[in-house]
């Protein structure tokens, strides 16, 4: 099978995600099967069968990770976010730039507080934890196109993902 675009795959990831989220019936732990079976093997040999799953669970482990109190910071892009459903923004794509504007502020600060943190791993933690925080608030206000532009949009992270080898090495 031929490999896919950087932007496929990150598509498919994220729709992995969401399925997790939405469903969260225990088909995370299913993944993380997956992935630990995985890295078993891989460990002398480069993973390189692609498998959205086992990613978009290391991604959920990353936000998981990220200890940013969303409720607690000052970021106007944030509030926008958050409070997107009663404001009615007028656009799904006013909304994306608020939640991409968001996730950039916020990844900033957060690696700069914790100098070990690369940006580009900061960037992919809080775009997952920000995104599952608001699908708690509003389901209906998040939408995979949001994570799947915020990602692809950002070419510093896409060429961290790359330089490390792709999805299959995050």
């Amino acid at each position: 099978a031929e490999m896919a675009t950087f932007e496929e795959q990150t598509e498919c990831i994220v729709e992995a995600l969401f399925s997790d989220l939405l469903g969260e019936d225990g088909s995370d732990c299913r993944s993380l099967e997956i992935d630990s079976e995985d890295s078993v093997q891989s460990a002398e040999e480069p993973p390189t069968r692609f498998d959205p799953v086992v990613v978009a669970s290391r991604l959920r482990r990353m936000g998981d990770q990220c200890n940013v109190d969303f409720e607690k910071v000052s970021s106007e892009a944030l509030a926008e976010v958050l409070k997107g459903k009663k404001l009615k923004l007028p656009s799904r794509c006013l909304q994306m730039e608020k939640f991409g504007a968001a996730v950039e502020s916020l990844s900033r600060s957060w690696s700069n507080q914790n100098p070990e943190l690369v940006y580009e791993r900061a960037f992919l933690a809080v775009s997952v934890k920000l995104l599952m925080h608001v699908s708690k608030k509003v389901l209906s206000m998040v939408q995979p196109s949001q994570l799947i532009n915020v990602i692809n949009g950002n070419s510093q992270v896409k060429s961290y993902i790359e330089a490390c080898g792709g999805w299959v090495r995050m």
